[in-house]
């Protein structure tokens, strides 16, 4: 019998899971797009649902347990003022698991995981942005 299990381990312990759940959630919002493993971008998927569907309710209540799930206040942000209303309409299934083959070093299945109606511009859009603030500040020394 399987009783009680609802979720993949994933060998870690819960903390280590809440973390690493916490970290992911907050790259995929950030970047509405991101690789890895097949059970963890599986796993990955039940979490960013349900804090799309916090995003989706708006309210003070609802953002305060998504604060409390997600590590940053910058993706609670979005969470809340862009993808909650893109996906207000839409019910469930916000989230796409894609697979990518296998990892080279030990085989391990891959995944992609991404947000359906994605923006293409998004990924990587901060690090593009740092990158253009360094080299205005290295042009105007």
């Amino acid at each position: 019998m399987r009783h009680a299990r609802g979720y993949r381990r994933l060998n870690r312990t819960h903390e280590h899971r809440k973390a690493l759940f916490a970290n992911m959630a907050g790259s995929l919002i950030e970047h509405e797009q991101i690789k890895t493993t097949l059970p963890k971008a599986k796993e990955l998927k039940r979490v960013i649902e349900k804090l799309i569907t916090l995003g989706k309710r708006g309210d003070l209540h609802a953002r305060r347990q998504a604060r409390s799930r997600l590590k940053e206040d910058q993706y609670v942000a979005k969470l809340f003022e862009v993808l909650g209303p893109r996906y207000k309409d839409r019910n469930g299934g916000c989230v796409r698991v894609l697979k990518a083959g296998y990892r080279y070093g030990d085989m391990a299945p891959m995944a992609i995981i991404e947000l359906v109606d994605r923006d293409p511009a998004a990924k990587g859009a901060a690090d593009k942005a740092r990158v253009a603030a360094e080299e205005g500040a290295a042009a105007d020394e």
